[in-house]
C-alpha cells in the first residue's frame, strides 16, 4: 500500500477531515464577516431556548408559591419576549446563512467548470462523463446544507448544550450529574456510528457516480441499444447497478435506525433518572417543584440538540465524502503545462515542423507515432491518409496540444509549440471534426461562440458566400433558429456547413479538417466541397481523409501505417510508386479506373 493510499485509508476513517473543512473555508472566506454576524445572532438563540426554562423556574418558585400575581405577570413578559426575539433571530439567520452557502456553492460550482475546461483531453478519456456531471451537480448540491447552515447550527448546538448544562448546574449540581450520568453511553454510541457512517457514504457517492454514468452513456448511445435489441440485457446491467446504488443508501439507513432510537431511550432514561431522583429530593423539601420541572424540559432541550446533531452529522459525512470527489477532480494535475515564458504576441503564419516525434496515450501501451518527422510549409496543403489506428488524429492532437509528445519537437513557424501559450497556439488553429460539436443554443451562437469580436454582418455574409443560407433562411427563425442537444434537428450536412462556418468566421492561419466530409449527405455534399474549397485558399491546411479523391489537389500527401510515414509526395507522384501503400489505397478505392 503506497503512502497516498494509507493516507486516504486514514482520511475516510476520520469522523471530520479538518484538510477538507479548510479547504472548503476558502469558498466561505469571502462572506466571513456576514459568518461573524451570523455566528454572533445564533449565539443569542442558544442562549434564549435555555433561558425559558429558568424562567418557568423563577415563576413557579418565585411567584406561583407566593401568590404573587404582579411579579408572575412580568415573567409572563419576559417569557413571550424571549420567545418572540427567538422567532425572530431564528429566521434572520435562518435566510443570512442560506445566503451565504449558496454564494459558496456559485463559486465552487465556478472552480470545478473551470478546471474541468482547463484540463487535458487524457484526462476526459479515463473519467467517464457521468462521473464529471455528478461531481458539478449531485456532489456540489450535496454540500449545500454544510455551507448553508450546517457549520452555523452546528456550532449553535454546541452552544445550546453547554448554555443547558450551564443553567442545569447553577440550579442544582446534584439533580445535573443524574441528568447526565447516560452521557458515557450517548458518546460511546456516537464514536462507533461515527466510525461507520464515513466509509457508507463515501461507498454512496461512488455508486452516485456509477448510476450517471451509466444513465449518460445509454442515453447517448439508445440508439445503438434499440437497434441490435439489447434493452433486456441493459435493464439487467442498470438494476445491478441501481441495486449497488440502493444497497449503499440502505446500508446508511441501518446506521441511522440504530443510532436514533439508542439517542431516543438514553432520552428517555435520563427523564426517568431526574424524576425519580428529582421527585424524591423535592418530596423530602431538598428540591423546589420548580426546579424539578424546569430540568424536566431541560432534559427533553438536551437531548433535541444531540439529535440535531447527529442528523447535522449525516449532512456533514455526505457533504465531506462530496467534497472529497470535488476536490479530487480540482486537484487534478494538467499534464499539459503552460510555459512560464511564452512567446509574445505571436504572428503566426503557419509552418508546422514534427521533429523525430514519438507519442503514446499510456506508458503501458505501445507507441502510436515513431519517430515521426515533416513538415507543412506556411499556405500550403497536406494530406494524411493511412488505415484506422494508423496515427492520423493524433498528429491533429499532438499538433493542438490537447497531448503532450514523449520525445521529439513539434514546432510552429520555428517555435516550440510548449513555448507559446495554449491560448496563442490553439486560437491560430481551426478544427473542423468528422464529429460535429454544436451546442444547445441558435445557429448564430454556434457559430460565433459568443465572441463579441464576430459581429452578425460578418456571418451573413459568410453564410452568404459558401451558400448555407440555402437552409438556413428556410429555418423558422433563420440564424436565430434554436438547435436541440447536438443539433439534432439538423441533417449531418447541414450540420457540417454550420461547423464550417465557424472555421471561416474565426479565419484561423491554420485549418485542420478530420474526415469533414466522411459524413456528408448527398444533398449538401456540393455546398460542404464548396465551403471545404473556400476555406483552404491561402492558408496552411492539414487534411485527414479516407475519400482519396477529396485530397488530390494537395501539395503534399503523407501515407501514415502503423505509427510511422511510408510514403510523401503529390497524388501523381505517389500514384507513380507501383509498389506504394497510396496506390493500392487507390485501387482500392477506384476499381473501375484504370492507373496508368
Amino acid at each position: 500500500m503506497t503512502a497516498s493510499d494509507k493516507n486516504k485509508k486514514s482520511n475516510n476513517n476520520k469522523a471530520v477531515d479538518s484538510r477538507l473543512i479548510r479547504r472548503l473555508y476558502v469558498y466561505l472566506e469571502p462572506y466571513k464577516w456576514y459568518l461573524v454576524g451570523a455566528l454572533f445572532i445564533t449565539l443569542i438563540v442558544s442562549f434564549a431556548g435555555p433561558l425559558r426554562p429558568y424562567l418557568i423556574q423563577v415563576a413557579v418558585d418565585d411567584y406561583i408559591a407566593k401568590d404573587d400575581g404582579a411579579g408572575l405577570r412580568l415573567i409572563i413578559y419576559l417569557y413571550v419576549g424571549v420567545l418572540f426575539l427567538e422567532s425572530l433571530l431564528m429566521i434572520a439567520t435562518t435566510y443570512l446563512t442560506r445566503w451565504i452557502g449558496q454564494g459558496a456553492l456559485f463559486s465552487l460550482r465556478n472552480a470545478v467548470f473551470n478546471k474541468i475546461q482547463s484540463l487535458h483531453v487524457q484526462f476526459f478519456d479515463r473519467n467517464p462523463i457521468g462521473k464529471l456531471i455528478t461531481r458539478t451537480t449531485n456532489d456540489i448540491e450535496a454540500l449545500s446544507d454544510l455551507l448553508s447552515s450546517g457549520v452555523v447550527n452546528i456550532i449553535g448546538d454546541i452552544l445550546r448544550i453547554f448554555f443547558i448544562m450551564g443553567f442545569m448546574f447553577y440550579m442544582s449540581w446534584e439533580l445535573s450529574l443524574v441528568a447526565l450520568s447516560t452521557l458515557p453511553l450517548l458518546f460511546y454510541a456516537t464514536f462507533v456510528f461515527k466510525a461507520k457512517v464515513r466509509v457508507a457514504f463515501l461507498s454512496v457517492r461512488d455508486r452516485i457516480a456509477q448510476v450517471n454514468s451509466f444513465v449518460q452513456e445509454h442515453i447517448n448511445g439508445m440508439s445503438i441499444v434499440q437497434l441490435f435489441g439489447r434493452e433486456k440485457e441493459e435493464m439487467e446491467r442498470f438494476r445491478e447497478v441501481n441495486e449497488n446504488h440502493a444497497s449503499a443508501h440502505i446500508k446508511t439507513i441501518f446506521l441511522f435506525a440504530i443510532f436514533w432510537p439508542t439517542v431516543e431511550v438514553l432520552s428517555s432514561l435520563a427523564m426517568t433518572l431526574v424524576i425519580w431522583y428529582g421527585g424524591a429530593s423535592t418530596l423530602s423539601g431538598t428540591l423546589t417543584f420548580g426546579i424539578l420541572l424546569a430540568f424536566i424540559q431541560y432534559v427533553r432541550l438536551f437531548f433535541l440538540p444531540v439529535r440535531d446533531l447527529s442528523d447535522k452529522f449525516n449532512t456533514l459525512q455526505s457533504a465531506l465524502a462530496s467534497s472529497e470527489r470535488i476536490f479530487s477532480v480540482l486537484d487534478t494535475e494538467n499534464r499539459v503545462k503552460e510555459s512560464e515564458n511564452p512567446v509574445q504576441n505571436p504572428l503566426v503564419k503557419g509552418t508546422i515542423t514534427f521533429e523525430n516525434v514519438w507519442f503514446r496515450y499510456n506508458e503501458t501501451e505501445d507507441y502510436v507515432l515513431k519517430d515521426v518527422s515533416f513538415e507543412v510549409p506556411a499556405g500550403t496543403t497536406c494530406a494524411v491518409v493511412g488505415a484506422t489506428g494508423a496515427g492520423k488524429t493524433t498528429l491533429i492532437n499532438l499538433v493542438t496540444r490537447f497531448y503532450d509528445i514523449e520525445r521529439g519537437t513539434i514546432r510552429l513557424d520555428g517555435i516550440d509549440i510548449k513555448d507559446y501559450s495554449l491560448f496563442d497556439l490553439r486560437s491560430a488553429f481551426g478544427l473542423v471534426l468528422q464529429d460535429n460539436a454544436l451546442f444547445s443554443g441558435t445557429i448564430m451562437d454556434n457559430i460565433t461562440l459568443g465572441n463579441p469580436k464576430i459581429d452578425r454582418q460578418k456571418v451573413l455574409e459568410a453564410g452568404h458566400l459558401v451558400e448555407a443560407d440555402r437552409f438556413i433562411n428556410k429555418l423558422p427563425a433563420k440564424y436565430d433558429y434554436v438547435l436541440q442537444e447536438r443539433g439534432s434537428s439538423l441533417s449531418m450536412g447541414q450540420r457540417q456547413l454550420i461547423c464550417f462556418l465557424r472555421a471561416m468566421v474565426y479565419d484561423p492561419e491554420i485549418l485542420i479538417l478530420d474526415e469533414a466530409t466522411s459524413n456528408v449527405d448527398s444533398e449538401t455534399e456540393e455546398l460542404v466541397s464548396n465551403a471545404m474549397n473556400m476555406l483552404l485558399k491561402d492558408r496552411t491546411s492539414i487534411i485527414i481523409a479516407h475519400r482519396l479523391a477529396t485530397i488530390q489537389h494537395a501539395d503534399n500527401i503523407l501515407v501514415m501505417h502503423k505509427g510511422e510515414i511510408r510514403e510523401s509526395g503529390s497524388h501523381n507522384e505517389l500514384l507513380g510508386r507501383s509498389e506504394g501503400i497510396y496506390r493500392k489505397l487507390y485501387e482500392l478505392q477506384y476499381k473501375d479506373q484504370i492507373v496508368a
